[in-house]
C-alpha cells in the first residue's frame, strides 16, 4: 500500500471506533449501527479497516449487552453504579482505539465477545 492508502485505511478504521459515540447523541443503537455501516462500506477496500471495523463492533455489542445486564440489575440498585462505569469505560476505550488506529497500530478491546469473526 502507498503512504495515501495507509492513511486512508487508518481514517476509516479510526472512524469504526468514533462512530460508535453517536449513541451519546441520542441515536438509538448508533454505538453499532455506525461503525455497522462504516465497516460494511469499506470492508472490502482496506484488510486494516474490516479488522478494525469487526473489533469496533465486537466491542459495542458487548457493552450493550452489558448495558442491559446492568439495567437489569437496577432492580438492585447496583446496576446503577454498573451504568455509569460501563459509560466511561467505553468511552475511553473508544478514545484509546481511536487514537492507536490513528496512527497504524491494530487495536484489541477488553471485555469483548468475539461474535463477528
Amino acid at each position: 500500500m502507498t503512504t495515501d492508502e495507509e492513511k486512508q485505511a487508518c481514517t476509516f478504521a479510526m472512524l469504526c471506533h468514533l462512530l460508535a459515540l453517536t449513541t451519546f447523541i441520542g441515536i438509538p443503537f448508533g454505538n453499532i449501527i455506525g461503525p455497522l455501516i462504516m465497516w460494511l462500506v469499506k470492508k472490502n477496500d482496506f484488510p486494516f479497516v474490516d479488522e478494525q471495523g469487526k473489533e469496533s463492533l465486537n466491542f459495542q455489542i458487548s457493552m450493550t449487552i452489558y448495558g442491559i445486564l446492568s439495567g437489569i440489575l437496577c432492580l438492585l440498585l447496583i446496576g446503577f453504579v454498573l451504568l455509569g462505569i460501563l459509560v466511561i469505560l467505553d468511552i475511553i476505550f473508544i478514545i484509546i482505539a481511536s487514537v492507536k488506529v490513528s496512527n497504524g497500530e491494530s487495536y484489541r478491546y477488553p471485555m469483548t465477545l468475539r461474535l463477528i469473526k
